[in-house]
């Protein structure tokens, strides 16, 4: 397997490039250049690159104050789907959330992405919780690692 670049958005470009797997992945949540620069302030945002090739992005939400949970995401855009690239990414992504504290991993996948719940229960992680959010009509799923 071809191995991947996997970097932390530094500039405008890259943070781009996570906006456009996060978008292109998660369309409901589609969000803005400055939600993104937002985001990388709290969370652990990383992109992956195929040579010069955007291949998909991850998100690690690290536990908050007083908490041992983090969130783990893995997206790959689906033109690279089942070549192992998702294995790459939520395995970068589970040891940086066990590094940064995390004993409890839990995800979220959006409840029409049924390969994405596929690849989340493959990996050991059982749903604790679906819905709506308010003023939406996407339903989530919330899932952690047993």
């Amino acid at each position: 397997m071809p191995t991947l670049r996997i970097a932390e958005p530094d500039d405008d470009a890259r943070l781009a490039d996570w906006r456009h797997v996060h978008n292109v992945t998660v369309p409901p949540a589609a969000l803005s250049l400055d939600e993104v620069r937002e985001r990388v302030r709290r969370n652990r945002l990383a992109v992956a690159y195929l040579g010069d090739v955007l291949v998909g992005c991850t998100t690690v939400r690290p536990p908050a104050d007083g908490s041992t949970t983090a969130t783990v995401i893995a997206r790959v855009l689906p033109g690279h789907r089942g070549r192992g690239f998702g294995e790459e990414l939520y395995t970068r992504s589970l040891k940086r959330a066990r590094a940064l504290g995390a004993e409890t991993i839990e995800t979220v996948v959006l409840a029409a992405n049924e390969p994405g719940l596929r690849f989340a229960r493959q990996h050991g992680f059982v749903e604790i919780e679906r819905y709506v959010l308010p003023g939406e009509s996407a339903e989530w799923v919330d899932l952690r690692l047993r």
